[in-house]
């Protein structure tokens, strides 16, 4: 690249060759003013000496002749004079066209040497003008390594930074979730606290409703044995003072109907001790009936339950044989006699939905 105040190869050869035309139009123009202004030569002395002898005694024909050949004498001195003042002008002349060619060639060896400067200096310029440029392209290639080096760490730091923002971001969006996270754990646990408080007090409450369905139950369960036991011995004594009073087939007879109604009032006991126990199954309804084989010992312990004939649905079934097996043990029955006992050692039982549910 040049530089601003370098001159071009053409601005240098401008001035040289208008001084070169300059001067060779003044060295013409002094040419053609010698020749036009030189100074006229006095006219010819012809350098003759006449030598005049005056010859007194010569006739007049000699004296004419020799007037005659002074005449042409002078004439020929007058030319002689021009002819020399010509020669004169014309090696003026060639003086001058001489200098004037010398001066044209000085003012050409100038141009030419000026050329040779001129040109010596364009190719020093344009050397010069090679090495800036050089230089130059070093310097901008040094300079756009630097920018691309420049523009690398900013991109790189716009990338970490990038990257930096983007990490905090997603600490931030992860921090907003697990406190979001957290918040709907909370809720959940309080929800569940107070979902198991609900739960509890309900459980609180079913239990003491259960409790008091059971001393209800117990309570009612007591009363029907004490009123079953009363009604039991209310029965014997009406029936052994019967019995003392009547024939042997009556005493048969009342002994038989006391035995059932004792028998009667038993199985509705273990009835009502079985539906304490007892969870309807799904599908059971009332029309269903099974008949369970029961066995039990004198002091009221259940040994074993088993179906004797089934009510056609298995989870009913089970249902009921579950129920008599979680009575356990009926201690009303510790006050039979032997003779009463004796048919509940190994008996049958029939049970609806409808009993169980009592």
């Amino acid at each position: 690249m040049r530089q601003q105040g370098e001159r071009s190869p053409s601005q240098s050869y401008f001035w040289p060759s208008v001084w070169a035309v300059g001067l060779h139009a003044l060295i013409f123009g002094l040419l053609f003013a010698s020749f036009a202004f030189a100074p006229d030569l006095p006219p010819a002395k012809p350098i003759v000496q006449v030598t005049l002898y005056q010859l007194k005694s010569k006739s007049p024909a000699t004296v004419q002749t020799n007037q005659k050949i002074a005449g042409e004498a002078k004439k020929t001195a007058a030319r002689q004079y021009e002819v020399e003042q010509l020669a004169a002008k014309k090696v003026e002349q060639k003086k001058q066209a001489a200098a004037a060619a010398a001066q044209q060639q000085k003012a050409e060896d100038a141009q030419k040497a000026e050329q040779v400067k001129v040109a010596a200096e364009a190719k020093q310029a344009e050397k010069k003008a090679e090495q800036t440029q050089k230089a130059e392209a070093v310097e901008q290639a040094a300079k756009q390594a630097e920018q691309k080096k420049l523009a690398d760490i900013a991109k790189k730091k716009t990338e970490a930074e990038q990257k930096k923002a983007a990490e905090d971001a997603k600490k931030k969006e992860d921090a907003k979730k697990a406190a979001d996270a957290k918040q709907e754990q909370a809720k959940k646990a309080e929800a569940e606290a107070a979902k198991s408080k609900a739960a509890a007090d309900a459980k609180k409450k079913a239990a003491e409703k259960a409790k008091k369905q059971a001393a209800d139950a117990a309570a009612k369960q007591k009363k029907a044995v004490e009123a079953a036991r009363k009604s039991l011995e209310d029965k014997k004594a009406q029936a052994l003072a019967e019995l003392l009073s009547d024939s042997t087939e009556r005493q048969a007879a009342l002994g038989d109907e006391v035995g059932d109604q004792v028998s009667g009032n038993f199985d509705d006991l273990i009835r009502l001790r079985a539906a304490e126990g007892w969870s309807r199954p799904p599908g059971a309804n009332n029309s269903m009936t099974v008949v369970v084989q029961i066995a039990m010992l004198p002091d009221g312990t259940i040994t074993s339950v088993t179906v004797a004939r089934s009510s056609g649905n298995g989870p009913f079934d089970s249902s009921a044989v579950a129920a008599v097996k979680n009575i356990g043990r009926l201690t009303e029955m510790q006050g039979l006699s032997s003779q009463d006992f004796n048919p509940y050692r190994s008996f049958k039982m029939t049970f609806t939905p409808e009993d169980l549910a009592l």
